[in-house]
């Protein structure tokens, strides 16, 4: 199926828009994975702060998990039967996008205002400059993740409440329902390491929980 603009997740077109760039998504995770990762642990040993590498270490997992249930809920929505207006709402209005930096602005004014022991168990007092870039770096994909998980909720349940789909496309659509919960659950593997955060904690747990419950809704309402 196409993958013109307005159909394709942002992150999705990026890559894809790189005038003589041609790779397979496997290899763009990877690509992540591994730059992601190296700054990770080259910053964590040229600093000594290997408190922090456990945490970026599994920080980056959960942002390559992401994008590969980004690619797969993606061309699975796209191989749906719906009208344009469907993919026209989840792809083309780039909602995502906005909610994602909504959730990091939400997440950098927390870092900043209130006193918590995030930032100083992990980094020290005075962190560098380059840690606070990577780190900034990783905490948008995660929020950026968090924020497509939520626009796909909300979308998942207008397509339940106005679109009729096939016997064929209905399970498939209440299997992407399902998929994204899990996408959403994927970020419950920070929470070992939000403990002392309970502000973090919450926002964290209540967001898979709110994805759980819209998407659950739409699974109900496509049975029907």
């Amino acid at each position: 199926m196409s993958r013109s603009y307005g159909e394709t997740w942002v992150y999705e077109s990026l890559v894809g828009g790189i005038p003589g760039l041609s790779i397979s998504r496997r290899a763009a995770v990877a690509i992540q994975f591994v730059l992601f990762e190296a700054a990770v642990l080259a910053l964590g040993w040229y600093y000594g702060l290997w408190n922090a590498v456990l945490a970026g270490t599994v920080a980056v997992l959960v942002a390559a998990v992401g994008s590969v249930e980004m690619h797969r809920l993606g061309e699975s929505n796209r191989l749906l039967s719906t009208p344009p207006e469907h993919k026209r709402l989840l792809f083309g209005s780039s909602i995502e996008i906005v909610l994602g930096v909504l959730a990091f602005i939400a997440l950098v004014t927390y870092l900043f205002v209130w006193d918590g022991p995030l930032l100083g168990r992990l980094f020290g007092p005075r962190p560098p400059a380059p840690v606070v870039y990577v780190t900034l770096l990783v905490l948008w994909d995660l929020t950026y993740r968090i924020g497509t998980s939520w626009w796909s909720a909300v979308v998942a349940l207008w397509r339940a409440v106005h679109v009729d789909l096939s016997p064929e496309d209905a399970a498939i659509a209440r299997r992407l329902d399902a998929e994204n919960v899990v996408f959403s659950a994927v970020q419950l593997a920070l929470t070992p390491f939000l403990l002392e955060e309970p502000i973090l904690l919450g926002a964290v747990v209540g967001h898979v929980l709110a994805v759980a419950v819209v998407c659950s809704a739409a699974i109900l309402l496509t049975s029907r």
